[in-house]
């Protein structure tokens, strides 16, 4: 058994905030996670974070721009707060070493990103994600704590009404043991890969939210999934905002600027899901590419501006899709990206179970809402896990010592141990297939009931067939036949959550859009869903949107 004051799981931005702040309030403090801290997720965040610093701009600005983008779902205390950390959180950064690009007077270089009414998102090339994530790794390597690399968390133990640790699985031996915690913090990131056709890295499956909510976290809003608008055709693999921001244009197979008939002041520059459904309609109605995709032109930018801005763009359009986009048009098509929901928190970072916190796209705020703003992702792993991270350290300098026994390793050991002897039975790997399909065909971008329903069905069966799941590799060193086993139950869960979610909201808002209800209903949806595990599936009820300042009103760009 390994005994700390906080565990934090996951070492991407969030993690790795939500440590350095518990470690500085004097808390003995360990980091799980399932790969080393510099391959998180977080390093392939591409565009930049966003920040009310020009003088042209303002906080207030910020402020609306998220509620906005959010469809009005965001909470608006919560938008307020994340919005005023902006600028400190940045100049924090700069001051950790991250190298952010410059404008010629010197001044933070920014450039302009969908549904913002000012140019506020700050970057490095087009590699910040990473550039933030060296900063903060090498500033939290000056402090004490002690990592757990390559160990996928498995349990949440709650005893008592609150957390007393967990179990996790070490890859490099094959052994579960117990991490016993007076404060825990989940920052897992995504769970992308529940999709088929997906930003995300292979390791997205949100492990974190999934051990959460069979523990008893409240889910919050999962129901809103983003795709972003242009990722490589073949691949998936993400093409920045930032190369729209820096002035690229889409154009359908007539050669038409199609934007314009959806976002007509703001064209390319619109909020993710506006541009999503353009390019899906345009595809649709028979104007995209044969194969189905349009093209992100960046050719009139010239090679200089390019090559500079869009080094990483310019790396994976020639690596991945043999085009050169100084010369060439880029192929796109929409891809999961993003998930709105997660684990419900407060500002805080505290959830419904005392001693869990969560931080990041592990969790939801919501400052989000509907729809999340480009640019506001990376804010929001360093503004909310610092909270998390101080919450956490608060909450564990005062808890009681926790208390785990034998059966809570033996429990969390049972059902792999069952799959480990089944002579016969499931492979992961087919259900996880299946499992993508499903989700890429049925509670997509555009969506309905009787998809929705048949997703609800097909979701419910392949949870049915895992009960047989069978882990065939005995070996114990680098098990991926475990890893696989452990991840596909995870995306399962949640799968389920999004599909049944999606399937009670009959309106369209933000990401969710449902062609059989058009329409945003801010009559009867303007909630948030809350969902909680039971035996029967997740059950549903509703919370209500904080207000500040903004009344909901139609949102057009």
């Amino acid at each position: 058994m390994h005994r700390h004051d906080v565990v934090v799981v996951g070492a991407g931005l969030a993690g790795q905030r939500a440590a350095l702040a518990a470690v500085e309030a004097g808390r003995d403090v360990a980091i799980l996670s399932k790969l080393h801290p510099l391959r998180s997720h977080s390093g392939a965040a591409q565009g930049g974070i966003n920040a009310a610093v020009g003088p042209e701009d303002s906080v207030d600005t910020h402020i609306y721009d998220t509620v906005k983008g959010s469809d009005y779902l965001g909470d608006q205390d919560a938008i307020e707060f994340f919005c005023q950390e902006a600028g400190p959180t940045v100049v924090e950064m700069e001051h950790f070493g991250t190298i952010f690009s410059r404008a010629p007077d010197g001044s933070l270089a920014r450039r302009p990103f969908g549904g913002a009414g000012f140019p506020r998102t700050i970057y490095a090339a087009d590699r910040t994600g990473l550039a933030l994530l060296q900063a903060l790794w090498e500033h939290l390597a000056t402090r004490r704590f002690t990592l757990y690399e390559e160990w996928d968390v498995t349990r949440l133990i709650v005893r008592g009404g609150r957390v007393q640790g967990v179990v996790a699985f070490d890859r490099k031996t094959g052994s579960f043991d117990l991490f016993a915690a007076q404060a825990v913090v989940i920052a897992t990131g995504p769970a992308g890969r529940i999709y088929a056709r997906t930003t995300n890295a292979h390791s997205c499956t949100g492990d974190g939210v999934a051990i959460a909510y069979e523990a008893g976290a409240q889910l919050k809003d999962m129901e809103f999934v983003q795709f972003h608008p242009t990722a490589l055709v073949e691949s998936g693999i993400l093409i920045t905002e930032g190369a729209r921001g820096e002035g690229g244009i889409l154009k359908n197979k007539n050669g038409e600027r199609f934007m314009s008939r959806y976002a007509p002041h703001v064209l390319e520059l619109a909020s993710r899901d506006v541009v999503s459904r353009a390019i899906v309609t345009e595809i649709q109605e028979g104007r995209g590419f044969p194969g189905g995709y349009v093209h992100l032109e960046l050719m009139h930018l010239g090679r200089e501006k390019i090559e500079s801005r869009l080094q990483e763009i310019c790396d994976y359009s020639r690596r991945f899709a043999g085009i050169d986009p100084v010369v060439e048009p880029i192929p796109v098509l929409p891809a999961q990206h993003y998930m709105m929901g997660g684990i419900g928190t407060d500002r805080r970072g505290a959830t419904n179970i005392a001693g869990l916190f969560a931080a990041g796209e592990a969790a939801c705020v919501s400052i989000h809402g509907a729809n999340r703003l480009g640019g506001n992702s990376l804010l929001e792993t360093l503004v909310f896990g610092k909270q998390a991270g101080l919450a956490a350290a608060e909450y564990a300098a005062k808890a009681p010592a926790p208390e785990l026994v034998q059966s809570d390793l033996e429990e969390a050991e049972a059902p792999l141990r069952a799959s480990a002897a089944r002579a016969d039975g499931e492979e992961p790997q087919k259900l996880r297939a299946e499992m993508q399909a499903t989700m890429d065909r049925y509670v997509g971008i555009y969506r309905n009931e009787a998809d929705l329903l048949e997703g609800v069905k097909r979701i419910r069966a392949l949870k049915a067939r895992f009960a047989r799941v069978r882990i065939v590799d005995q070996s114990r060193v680098y098990n991926l036949n475990v890893t696989d086993t452990l991840e596909t139950g995870h995306m399962l869960e949640l799968a389920e959550v999004i599909v049944v979610g999606a399937y009670a909201r009959t309106e369209s808002r933000g990401a969710h859009a449902r062609t059989d209800y058009p329409r945003r209903d801010d009559a009867n949806w303007m909630k948030h869903t809350i969902a909680i595990r039971s035996p029967e599936g997740p059950q549903l009820s509703y919370a209500p949107v904080a207000y500040t300042r903004w009344e909901p009103k139609e949102r057009v760009y």
